[in-house]
């Protein structure tokens, strides 16, 4: 019984600065069956199901037809997240929908990849909550996603590796994104 239970827990949101998650296109699936997670291993080394993110929503737009579909742009200081929601997140559409930009916003969702015909990936976050938060909120978050980043670069672990040979990860171009990061809290 505990097994079918674990099955079914959420998986922790990492936090991954917006030029990472944009450059991750390395999934795969843990198990065989339709519940199994998929995961996006980030060139850091992240193994990421669901995110945690906060920063600046600069942009807005109902891109649906007949239903409200909602896309925004997300800045932090390393780039721009795309987050997309619709009848099916209809409590963060709502948010989405209400917030005037620019506002302060965190976000937490599942990572979504789509590869489109001419084999670009897109890397978007379907949200499962999002809130209006204050700036102190995003800086801490830039504090606490920089030492993260940090972290994974300098375990050696199974994950980093395969990302290392996936992405010919360069970790200094990884710490330069994390000094952006950190720069931009100086204001």
């Amino acid at each position: 019984m505990v097994e079918d239970d674990r099955r079914y827990m959420r998986e922790p949101a990492k936090r991954v600065f917006a030029q990472e998650f944009r450059e991750s296109d390395l999934t795969y699936r843990e198990g065989d069956d339709i519940y199994s997670p998929q995961y996006l291993i980030t060139p850091t080394g992240a193994k990421v199901n669901r995110l945690f993110v906060t920063g600046t929503m600069i942009e807005r737009d109902d891109i649906g037809g007949e239903v409200e579909y909602w896309r925004a742009r997300i800045t932090d200081p390393t780039g721009v997240f795309l987050v997309y929601a619709g009848q099916y997140q209809q409590e963060a559409a709502e948010v989405i929908a209400t917030t005037e930009p620019p506002a302060f916003v965190a976000v937490i969702g599942k990572q979504n990849i789509y590869t489109t015909p001419e084999e670009t990936t897109i890397t978007s976050i379907r949200p499962e909550r999002i809130q209006v938060i204050e700036e102190e909120t995003v800086d801490q978050w830039i504090i606490d996603t920089a030492e993260q980043t940090l972290k994974r670069l300098q375990n050696r672990s199974e994950l980093l590796e395969e990302a290392v040979k996936h992405y010919q990860t360069d970790p200094e171009r990884y710490r330069e994104m994390v000094a952006t990061a950190l720069d931009a809290l100086k204001h």
